[in-house]
């Protein structure tokens, strides 16, 4: 027994060296986020008048709130070395389950309960196959992308649904507090809740360890499987939260509702700094990575720069975000062998 403490102490000891560590690299990488940024914010300001109005950074915020509260959840699964592929398909899903329900005569806040949960269950349909069966995160979640988006599309097929009541349109499209809707009102208090977990609680510490290295977690003790599950439930419930958020601030439903926002949630995620393989990353560098991309696509907006393109940046960027580290590791570890 005293062996088994001794074990789990000396490698959260480890895991903290190992935490400051690459806390120590990630601010190189954060601070060339935050130059890039500010790079960014100058050329938009001289582009356009218009850019530092309040109305505009409000509206910077809403166009992507959805995404970005996803992206919240996706950096914890990132960090444990994990990955989500299908959050976008559980927004729709959650969307149109609300939508359904809502032509069938069923209340919407009954609508909107039943939405959170079937969003749940789809992360613990997830979680059970990757956590308890084994299988790789991205296979699993790739097949749930196409499942629950074709559920979606068989509960609306090709309708259009709206005409919802105007108290739940207006949750998404008014401002809820000062100039703040609803949606970033939810953001900012996840996003602190998201810190002090990941921050400075053990539940986070276990992120790290087992993003790190998921043998040595399971032997310090470490309860790997569920920490995995209630990862993916997590997902799955902030996913379906984020498609109803997107459902009240468009006022209609499709079954392509969504469609596509992985690959801005996961740029998100990586281009802070958190890495593909796990284990490395902070709310600091994705909150940069954030703003960056939101000031990117608003300043490309705002010169008339079509949507395809921007969004084949954004793809560019998501591929700069996984190669530039890599050789970043690369020419540290030969500058180091040649010293």
């Amino acid at each position: 027994m005293s062996s088994r403490v001794g074990t789990k102490n000396d490698n959260l000891i480890v895991q903290k060296g190992w935490m400051g560590r690459n806390w120590t690299r990630l601010r190189s990488w954060e601070g060339l986020l935050l130059v890039i940024l500010i790079v960014v914010v100058l050329i938009n300001i001289a582009e356009s008048p218009n850019y530092l109005r309040l109305s505009n950074q409000i509206n910077l915020f809403q166009l992507s709130i959805e995404k970005i509260i996803v992206a919240l959840a996706m950096t914890f699964i990132i960090i444990n070395s994990e990955i989500d592929l299908s959050v976008a398909s559980i927004m729709g899903l959650a969307a149109c389950i609300l939508a359904a329900l809502h032509e069938q005569g069923v209340p919407v806040p009954i609508g909107i309960l039943v939405a959170l949960l079937a969003g749940a269950l789809c992360g613990a349909f997830n979680g059970f196959w990757i956590a308890y069966v084994g299988l790789p995160s991205l296979a699993v979640t790739l097949a749930g992308l196409i499942g629950y988006r074709g559920v979606a599309r068989i509960l609306l097929e090709d309708r259009s649904i709206g005409d919802f009541p105007a108290w739940f349109n207006l949750l998404g499209q008014k401002p809820l507090i000062g100039p703040l809707p609803l949606a970033m009102i939810i953001f900012f208090v996840l996003l602190i809740i998201a810190v002090i977990v990941l921050q400075y609680s053990s539940f986070g510490r276990y992120i790290y360890v087992i993003g790190n290295n998921r043998e040595v977690a399971r032997y310090s003790g470490v309860k790997v499987q569920r920490v995995k599950m209630i990862l993916f439930i997590i997902s799955g419930f902030i996913s379906a939260l984020a498609g109803l958020l997107l459902a009240a601030r468009l006022g209609a439903v499709r079954g392509n509702m969504g469609e596509g926002f992985e690959l801005d949630i996961i740029t998100m995620v990586l281009l802070g700094g958190v890495s593909v393989f796990g284990g490395t990353g902070t709310l600091v560098g994705v909150g940069l990575a954030i703003l960056l991309i939101l000031n990117l696509r608003n300043g490309m907006s705002l010169v008339n720069i079509t949507s395809n393109t921007q969004t084949g940046v954004i793809g560019l960027l998501l591929i700069l975000s996984v190669l530039i580290p890599n050789w970043a590791q690369n020419v540290r570890s030969v500058w180091g062998r040649r010293r």
